[in-house]
């Protein structure tokens, strides 16, 4: 009897047991069943909508028919239709400069997909600048109010705003280092940063290099490139190879200098992981950024070259065309001045709406 009851106890056991591991296979093989692998959708340039705003901007356009982006192809390649044949073109064709012929950028670039609208300055100086010449509030309040300026006069480009702060200041003597050049400290530039916070904008630090070298100033912020939201400008104006103090001549940048600090950024942007970089280079004489046709844009940095200069609004018409639009490079840009842009005999600031009328349109605007 004993014997008996132990018998059926063990078996009891037995298939408690094993219905246990069936129930927990069954439960388990479910779950496998129903897992799939989360696959994230890779992110890719949108080309065509990449090609058409290039060419709204060359065009000082709107509007881009299909047409036209078929005839801007063909002359990028060189080639010329008549009566639904393709030719060669002749060596008496002038292709349009624009849109600049340029690698395509990696993905999550901002331009030309925004337009940005940078606040200049330092917060030091009240001479320099917006950014130092009124408080905070006030100054991000005109700020905003430039942006919804700029949305309202081309609502087919949404705007990027951007605090750009002047990082290393050209100075008239040449300080404990010789180098006629004040770098700020951090605080300064932390401060710029959560500016831009405060309008979901970008930081742009400028360099006026004076004495100093390129290499030298960029690698003194490299922390700072590191960060996805800030970009570079340089301004050769203060870029005084030549030995003399800032302020005293107008000083000169090559194409050598200007690549090298787009290939520093790139390395970066491709060891860091980070979108591309925007590297502003200002401009309102010819000397001041020789062999510009040798400046290379790279798929991690996309180059602005940013007709600086005040006057007129006709005499800052003629040098965008001269000096910017003549010697293309990637995309274009237009400075204004609040007051240095009103002085007699100027007839005052340009608006939004006459800018966009400019060939090419520009697609980085500062205003100092």
């Amino acid at each position: 009897m004993i014997i008996g009851v132990a018998v059926f106890v063990f078996l009891v056991g037995c298939f408690a047991v094993l219905n246990y591991t069936n129930i927990f296979s069954v439960t388990y093989d479910s779950i496998i069943d129903k897992v799939e692998p989360v696959v994230e959708a890779k992110k890719v340039l949108d080309f065509k909508d990449y090609d058409e705003r290039m060419l709204r901007l060359a065009m000082a356009s709107s509007t881009v028919t299909a047409q036209s982006l078929i005839d801007a192809e063909i002359l990028k390649s060189g080639l010329a239709t008549s009566s639904g044949s393709t030719t060669a073109v002749t060596s008496s064709s002038n292709p349009p400069l624009w849109p600049a012929k340029a690698v395509y950028p990696n993905v999550d670039a901002i331009l030309p997909f925004k337009r940005v609208i940078a606040y200049y300055g330092n917060f030091l100086s009240t001479k320099m600048g917006v950014l130092g010449e009124y408080p905070a509030d006030e100054m991000l309040a005109m700020l905003r109010a430039e942006v919804a300026k700029w949305e309202e006069a081309d609502p087919t480009t949404p705007v990027m705003p951007a605090i750009d702060y002047i990082a290393v200041t050209a100075q008239k003597s040449p300080g404990t280092a010789g180098k006629y050049r004040l770098r700020m400290p951090d605080e300064q530039i932390d401060r710029a940063l959560d500016l831009a916070k405060q309008v979901n904008g970008i930081v742009i630090l400028e360099i006026q290099a004076g004495l100093s070298d390129i290499a030298s100033e960029i690698v003194a912020l490299e922390k700072y490139f590191k960060m996805p939201e800030v970009h570079l400008a340089l301004d050769p104006e203060f870029y005084m190879k030549s030995g003399d103090a800032p302020g005293t001549v107008i000083g000169s940048m090559d194409a050598v200098e200007i690549n090298y600090a787009a290939n520093y950024l790139a390395e970066l942007v491709r060891a860091n992981n980070l979108p591309p970089k925007i590297l502003i280079v200002h401009r309102f004489t010819h000397a001041m950024v020789t062999n510009s046709k040798n400046i290379k844009p790279l798929p991690e940095v996309q180059i602005v070259m940013d007709m600086d200069g005040w006057g007129s609004p006709e005499r800052k018409y003629t040098t965008y065309s001269k000096v910017v639009a003549a010697e293309p490079v990637q995309f274009t840009g237009y400075k204004l001045f609040y007051k240095n842009d009103t002085f007699p005999p100027s007839s005052g600031m340009v608006t939004p709406q006459e800018i966009l009328k400019l060939k090419p349109r520009p697609i980085f605007i500062q205003y100092q």
